[in-house]
């Protein structure tokens, strides 16, 4: 899923592709690279490294992280209903969304 926010801002397939689990030695900028050591720090139930936290607080307003953290327990939640009623497609297209409140 792709919001369309995100794609008038500048995000494009090729960045996609380098988010995974070795991200942080990817050519994707800084604040992204931020945006999903929090993302990895909150899926696996565990505080961030003191010096990821430290850069978030920098790089991001309060109201960015508690936006950030709203969205991914919307994500995991949701998914992890799907998984558990049986609805986990094999594959999944990519979609563009509207992006919620704009």
């Amino acid at each position: 899923m792709r919001f369309a926010v995100a794609k008038q801002q500048g995000l494009d397939e090729q960045q996609v592709e380098q988010i995974s689990d070795g991200h942080g030695e990817s050519s994707l900028p800084e604040r992204s690279k931020l945006a999903l050591a929090f993302a990895d720090a909150f899926l696996a139930g565990r505080e961030p490294e003191l010096s990821v936290e430290m850069a978030l607080r920098e790089e991001f307003s309060d109201a960015e992280l508690v936006e950030m953290g709203i969205g991914l327990a919307l994500f995991h939640g949701l998914s992890k209903l799907l998984i558990g009623l049986g609805c986990e497609p094999d594959q999944m297209d990519t979609t563009e969304v509207r992006t919620p409140g704009s």
